[in-house]
């Protein structure tokens, strides 16, 4: 495998119109550790000095995402890729990797014109571990990444040949399906550890960039306890119980302060890239996952 590729979702930064909102909800809700410094809402929820990076805004989306590689060199090797397929790479100053709190990293937009930044040398904070503020076990995290984002792209093979290609990622699988429109929709599935996917995208007009973020916990308790939790704090759902088809994970959907989706899941399982092989499913959940109506 090429060593410049990126190894994990490292973080992902939001712009929201309700900081305090997504402060509670953080915290009550999902189980994370919350936290303002200035003018942004921080979420940890792994030894990671932070996974989550808020700041407010009106759009209600992502702002940026952040995908780790493993040295330095590999992050030089891949940036000069970049540069060599024509997308204008930014190496970002000494300042702005202290405030994202990793030892060097490189910005560019994607071929949707998505914030990306690629970034080596996390800050670790091993000496205060994560303890969850809700009665959890915690989350399937550490060097898996924080979990997965599914986004909307406006080209979808140009999207799989920057991912694939040029950042080093491998296809897990794919989902053609029916729309509600009644038009055909493919989504991509990629993976760049053993994480059954880290980023999935499809093609298609939507108002918002992000359609959902997912955290993996490491009980199915964690699940239930926090889908109750769900109906007595009146948070809506937009998606039911239910178990994925690819990844197999059980899991149900929330809507965020923001009007965007999180999949909170445990049970997916893993790619061993030696012996995994692609499918094309047919639908995206063998049970559950009923959608929801829901105005946001």
């Amino acid at each position: 495998m090429n060593e410049a590729a990126v190894t994990q979702l490292g973080y992902l930064g939001l712009t929201v119109k309700d900081l305090d909102a997504w402060e509670e909800f953080g915290r009550d809700v999902l189980g994370l550790q919350a936290w303002c410094d200035g003018d942004t809402l921080y979420m940890r929820m792994d030894e990671h000095q932070y996974r989550f990076a808020l700041k407010a805004g009106t759009e209600d989306d992502l702002a940026h995402v952040g995908w780790q590689v493993a040295t330095e060199e590999a992050l030089e090797q891949l940036a000069t890729r970049l540069e060599k397929a024509g997308y204008p790479v930014q190496r970002c100053s000494r300042e702005q990797a202290e405030a994202r709190q990793v030892e060097a990293l490189v910005c560019l937009r994607d071929p949707s014109g998505i914030a990306t930044e690629i970034y080596y040398g996390p800050r670790i904070n091993a000496r205060e571990p994560f303890h969850s503020p809700r009665a959890i076990s915690g989350f399937e995290a550490g060097g898996l990444g924080l979990g997965h984002i599914v986004i909307a792209v406006d080209d979808l093979q140009r999207s799989l040949d920057f991912y694939l290609d040029l950042l080093g990622m491998r296809t897990s699988d794919l989902i053609e399906f029916t729309m509600r429109t009644g038009n055909q929709a493919k989504l991509a599935f990629l993976h760049c550890n053993p994480r059954h996917h880290s980023l999935a995208f499809m093609q298609a007009p939507t108002p918002k960039r992000l359609l959902h973020f997912m955290l993996q916990v490491r009980s199915i308790d964690d699940v239930g306890s926090t889908l109750e939790l769900c109906s007595d704090r009146s948070v809506p759902l937009a998606a039911t119980l239910g178990r994925h088809s690819n990844d197999r994970m059980v899991s149900f959907y929330m809507l965020s302060p923001s009007g965007f989706e999180i999949e909170y899941g445990w049970g997916a399982r893993n790619v061993d890239d030696a012996t995994w092989q692609v499918e094309t499913h047919r639908s995206s959940s063998i049970w559950g996952h009923k959608r929801q109506a829901h105005h946001s």
